[in-house]
């Protein structure tokens, strides 16, 4: 288990362990399997922002996240980044906004929210749009 914290700024590795591709921007989540779908970098000399789908990610660490190929990095996606998302329930109330989100580095899935309110299960989550995150209320 990691948080999105963690893994932002992380360098991104290349294969064969050269120098790094770029740095960690964010994490960007798909919202109807509620795993992580790309890691975003930038790298150091172009500065445009790139994405690398999960599959292409071979290991997430505490040092580095390392892909299994960099040729598979794209153009980035438009962004779902939960950091700072504001979060109302299926009924319409304010829970605050995401401070950090913990996933699972091997399947990428979403495991807990923490809030400016507390922690949410993932479980609870239903849909993510370009104003908030909403969860279920309860």
């Amino acid at each position: 288990m990691m948080l999105f914290t963690e893994v932002r700024g992380l360098p991104v590795l290349p294969p064969d362990g050269a120098g790094a591709l770029g740095t960690v921007t964010s994490l960007t989540v798909d919202a109807v399997s509620w795993t992580v779908s790309h890691v975003r970098w930038r790298g150091s000399r172009f500065g445009g922002e790139r994405a690398l789908p999960w599959e292409a990610v071979r290991t997430v660490g505490p040092g580095a996240v390392r892909v299994r190929s960099a040729a598979a990095t794209e153009p980035a996606p438009a962004p779902h980044d939960l950091l700072g998302r504001r979060i109302l329930t299926d009924t319409g109330t304010g829970r605050g906004t995401v401070l950090d989100v913990a996933f699972d580095t091997r399947t990428a899935r979403l495991l807990a929210l923490f809030t400016t309110r507390g922690e949410l299960p993932a479980d609870r989550l239903l849909g993510l749009g370009d104003y908030a995150l909403v969860v279920r209320a309860g």
